[in-house]
């Protein structure tokens, strides 16, 4: 049995234990990235191929003829054709659950600093302003206290219900939206109804069709003119350009980004444009505390454990 990491780099492992990847599979290949004309010399005649980002498409996978399992490092799987998978009998199993701590105190960092105004501050700091003031204190951004404010919540899996335990505890009144394209649950609201009740709105939903570009221009000029909106689930869930544009205008109080519709990101994306003030990005780590990226590893070497064992679990496909 062979196995070859495509991305290892991927999951920052110099501080992780790794050890466990060869009490399953004697026999790996790892690579710290592969770009796309690297895929198939790389996955060779491996039954097992772990991957984080890198695609594995239709032709990938069907030029693969030993290959039986697919391991993600990750939730998302819309870098592998299912559908291809499934009708060649590759299994594809990805890791769930294994960020939520991480990712819910990224939420709340990218709430609590923008509704501290943390940057301002520090900026002003910096420029020396505290300094010269001739008050004991700065008092030139305006401080919102998270108690009192209702949280919408899209995407009530197990981030969401995460994000949701930690914003009760601030006193936070906590809304869950149902999925646009997605099955009536009880206790749950129609979007547009969290959308235009929410102080703050924080997006868990994967990427779908019926989630691509979910806030949209016209979500966007729903919400409140002095709503806060947090994406860590998919760049794409997420109009970028419309996002950069309504900031600019005004039309919501300001977003706090974690991942974006290209990543890395080119150089003039929109929302990496010096002007849009209110707007704090993340470089796509939420997810990357230590213990998570612990989480990953030993997730996906159970994943494979549970194949050899006649077991699959985790399947996608």
């Amino acid at each position: 049995m062979k196995g070859v990491f495509l991305d290892l780099a991927s999951l920052a492992e110099q501080d992780l234990d790794l050890g466990a990847f060869d009490s399953v599979i004697n026999d790996w290949r790892t690579y710290p990235a592969t770009a796309p004309d690297q895929r198939l010399d790389r996955i060779g005649d491996a039954e097992i191929v772990v991957t984080n980002k890198v695609v594995l498409d239709d032709a990938i996978l069907r030029a693969a003829p030993r290959l039986k399992l697919v391991c993600l490092t990750a939730t998302g799987y819309n870098n592998v054709a299912i559908e291809t998978a499934k009708e060649l009998g590759i299994v594809v199993s990805n890791v769930a659950g294994y960020a939520t701590d991480s990712v819910v105190q990224h939420v709340f960092a990218l709430i609590l600093a923008h509704h501290t105004r943390l940057f301002d501050y520090t900026a002003a700091v910096r420029r020396g302003e505290w300094t010269n003031s001739p008050r004991f204190c700065l008092l030139d951004f305006p401080v919102r206290e998270l108690r009192g404010m209702t949280l919408g919540i899209v995407g009530y899996g197990e981030l969401g219900q995460g994000v949701a335990k930690i914003a009760e505890a601030f006193g936070m009144t906590v809304l869950v939206s149902q999925r646009p394209g997605g099955d009536a649950k009880p206790g749950r609201l129609a979007f547009d109804e969290v959308l235009t009740q929410a102080d703050v709105l924080t997006l868990h939903v994967p990427l779908l069709d019926s989630t691509h570009h979910l806030i949209d221009a016209a979500a966007l000029k729903r919400m409140k003119p002095t709503a806060l909106l947090i994406n860590t689930a998919r760049g794409a869930v997420v109009d970028n350009a419309a996002l950069a544009d309504a900031l600019r205008r005004g039309e919501i109080g300001g977003a706090g980004i974690d991942v974006l519709d290209v990543e890395p990101p080119p150089a003039d994306h929109p929302l990496l444009a010096a002007d849009i003030s209110n707007l704090i990005v993340t470089p796509h780590s939420a997810w990357a505390g230590r213990q998570a990226r612990q989480n990953v590893v030993d997730a996906t070497v159970a994943n494979i454990r549970a194949y050899l064992d006649g077991q699959p679990v985790n399947r996608v496909a």
